[in-house]
């Protein structure tokens, strides 16, 4: 065994990764009680009953290991199990995760879900491999819409020269600047203030994410442009992966893949509920003219999705019924 062989094997045992392993540590930025994160504990819970009581997950939440950015690098590099992470941050480690990035691309809650269950999803999942992280589950993370400090957003207009936060990835900086806002990448913990203090004069989320991060304290007008349905991804650590039998690996994935109807059921009732409580504090909630912003995104397209593989990918969703 080689040096660095030797230190890995040590690193992870020190960290509780080896074959009798109880603890898989896992991260998110998202505070106690959000669905993804009550998700991983089920995942936990679930696999603890199929692993007759060996292994189970300890859930890392509120940004307490740093950033997506940061939680990402963790699981590559082996020092933490799993992460929970938005697509988005994958972008640029994992190519084909670009395609249900794009914005615009599922018509509905039901066929994204009906996408992401079967081969596309399983595809998308499977190639994240090879760059250190074996693909277990996709969750929901709803539909994105924009929501502003001074005023609301009806048209494609109203974008013009706005200071918009936006995940840390270059699609997500071409498709604010595609609307005519200038895209400023910044981390979701730093949103809050940045809104507050004028540094930003916008982000984007969902429901759950503008009610429990009290985004609409500040920003108090939510435009309904749902341009993004881009799923959440959980991510195993290669590296950890590597040192389980056949048999734990197979015990994570079914827990995985029983967490996703619960997490869509928590979902959908979180959605309902952060609209109530965003509204009774006096969020403005209204639509746009979605085919102005639709049409928008061609240039986006262009220059994101021009491997073959994965114009292909983007037309088979499209198919899919």
């Amino acid at each position: 065994m080689t040096l660095t062989r030797t230190l890995l094997a040590a690193g992870l045992a020190a960290a509780g990764f080896t074959a009798h392993a109880t603890d898989f540590r896992s991260t998110d930025i998202h505070p106690d009680g959000y669905p993804t994160v009550d998700a991983v504990k089920y995942m936990g819970t679930v696999l603890n009953k199929l692993s007759g009581g060996k292994h189970s997950v300890k859930v890392f939440n509120n940004s307490a290991l740093g950033a997506e950015k940061d939680t990402i690098e963790q699981a590559k590099i082996g020092a933490v199990a799993m992460t929970r992470v938005n697509i988005a941050p994958m972008n640029n480690i994992c190519p084909t995760t670009v395609v249900p990035t794009m914005p615009f691309l599922f018509h509905s809650k039901e066929h994204m879900r009906h996408v992401l269950d079967g081969p596309v999803g399983e595809e998308i999942l499977k190639s994240c491999e090879a760059q250190g992280f074996i693909g277990l589950a996709f969750y929901d993370s709803g539909s994105r819409s924009m929501y502003t400090v001074k005023k609301p957003v009806k048209s494609l207009a109203d974008m013009k020269g706005l200071k918009v936060r936006v995940q840390q990835s270059d699609l997500w900086v071409a498709l604010l600047e595609a609307m005519g806002a200038n895209a400023t990448p910044m981390p979701f913990g730093e949103v809050y203030t940045g809104l507050k203090t004028g540094l930003v004069d916008a982000a984007e989320n969902n429901y759950p994410s503008y009610e429990s991060s009290r985004h609409f304290e500040v920003a108090k007008f939510y435009a309904k442009t749902e341009h993004s349905m881009a799923p959440e991804m959980l991510l195993f650590s290669k590296k950890v992966w590597d040192t389980l039998t056949p048999e734990d690996q197979k015990n994570i994935r079914q827990a995985a893949k029983e967490s996703v109807p619960y997490m869509r059921k928590l979902w959908d009732e979180r959605e309902e509920k952060s609209l109530a409580v965003v509204k009774a504090a006096g969020a403005q909630i209204n639509e746009v003219d979605k085919p102005a912003f639709q049409a928008a995104m061609k240039p986006v397209y262009d220059k994101f999705i021009t491997d073959p593989k994965l114009k292909d990918m983007i037309k088979r969703i499209q198919e899919t019924k």
